[in-house]
């Protein structure tokens, strides 16, 4: 099946399978000749117009045609000399076979009447009877020919369901590779925001601590400083436990130590809250039901990203962060503005990439920039149920 199923001009060793395949012709039309009908038995130039017939045969692979032609050329003397007529079938049909199993439907018709003509005509030049013996034969010479074409297009199916597999195959794997891509983003943009995040916030409560330890060491305000490690404590396991669920995905999905999805709006207040221990007034009005998981865990983390920049970046000490989430016409509406001051100049983080890419995961978009009162404002639409 293999050898079937193969281009034979693709195969390996094509010159030295045909060069046996040309010597087992050679030998089945001697021993034809020499077993049969010994009136027509070759003399030495029918030998020698016989046995060089089989030779062409060495290159049929890489010129079909050709090979053709040269073995009708050699036969054609051969058959007019009225030697054996049935030695040298052997090599005609392998010639016929080769040119139909290559070429074009329409080419092998045109040249499997060409060779018919051909030998009718020098059979002719020998005896009527012998033509009209070859005419009655001919459905052979027809039946090479159509089973050449058979054989090629049962090639050229088996060729197109293996180029569909492949083709398949090379889809699966590079639908694979966007999954694990994705993913990665995907947990990059929840370290990112997490991390982002917390260290904020505990680098805020820090400097409140720092600030109580130094503004009067002789009245040191204890109830203050406990209060600020504490926050610090609190934002610690906050942030262990979201990181812990944000690395869960890395693990079998049926873990027992499984913790759910991420945080959605339901989380909203808790981000307020830690807002408000890092000393921002935070404003919260959540105005809708629920939404769907993934838009819930994109608005989460627009809010929390938009958070982190405002306590980072807000420059005052009575910031005030209004915060609103709302839906409308199929979308979840959400905006986050500040009265601060704004970025100043630094290192430019992936803050906002990371906020543009949430929005797009579930169809959204997002726009950041200086607000119309000044500070600074972030506003996302996310569609609930198809694309915004």
């Amino acid at each position: 099946m293999a050898v079937v199923n193969r281009d034979p001009r693709t195969a390996p060793h094509a010159t030295r399978n045909d060069a046996w395949l040309a010597a087992a012709a050679a030998v089945f039309a001697a021993v034809v000749a020499l077993c049969t009908d010994e009136a027509r038995r070759p003399d030495g130039l029918g030998w020698t117009l016989l046995l060089a017939a089989a030779v062409p045969l060495v290159w049929r692979r890489r010129r079909p045609l050709l090979t053709l032609a040269l073995v009708v050329a050699l036969v054609a003397p051969y058959h007019a000399l009225d030697n054996n007529h049935a030695a040298p079938t052997a090599a005609e049909y392998i010639a016929l076979y080769t040119v139909a199993v290559t070429g074009r439907p329409l080419r092998t018709v045109l040249t499997g009447l060409t060779v018919l003509t051909i030998s009718i005509s020098v059979m002719l030049t020998v005896s009527t009877h012998q033509a009209l013996s070859l005419l009655r034969v001919s459905g052979w010479m027809i039946a090479v020919l159509f089973l050449g074409v058979d054989v090629r297009y049962y090639r050229q199916y088996v060729a197109a369901i293996v180029e569909r597999a492949e083709r398949a195959e090379r889809t699966r794997e590079e639908e694979a590779r966007r999954r694990v891509a994705e993913e990665r983003l995907r947990i990059a943009r929840d370290l990112h925001d997490l991390l982002a995040h917390s260290i904020t916030l505990i680098g805020v409560q820090t400097s409140v601590a720092a600030h109580v330890l130094a503004t009067d060491p002789d009245r040191l305000d204890r109830a203050a400083v406990a209060q600020a490690l504490d926050d610090i404590a609190e934002t610690c396991r906050t942030a262990r436990g979201e990181l812990r669920t944000t690395l869960e995905v890395l693990r079998e999905p049926d873990s027992p130590e499984a913790r759910g999805p991420l945080p959605g709006l339901h989380g909203l207040p808790d981000l307020a809250q830690a807002a408000r221990l890092a000393g921002a007034r935070v404003e919260l009005a959540v105005r809708t039901g629920e939404a769907p998981p993934a838009v819930g865990a994109a608005a989460y983390r627009i809010v929390q990203e938009a958070l982190t920049n405002a306590v980072r970046h807000g420059g005052r000490d009575d910031l005030t962060v209004r915060v609103s989430v709302d839906d409308g016409e199929g979308a979840l509406r959400v905006r986050v503005s500040d009265d601060g001051t704004g970025a100043g100049p630094g290192t430019p983080g992936f803050g906002l990439v990371g906020m543009r890419e949430r929005a797009r995961s579930v169809g959204g978009t997002v726009l950041a920039g200086p607000g119309a009162d000044g500070g600074f404002e972030v506003t996302a639409l996310l569609p609930l149920g198809g694309t915004a």
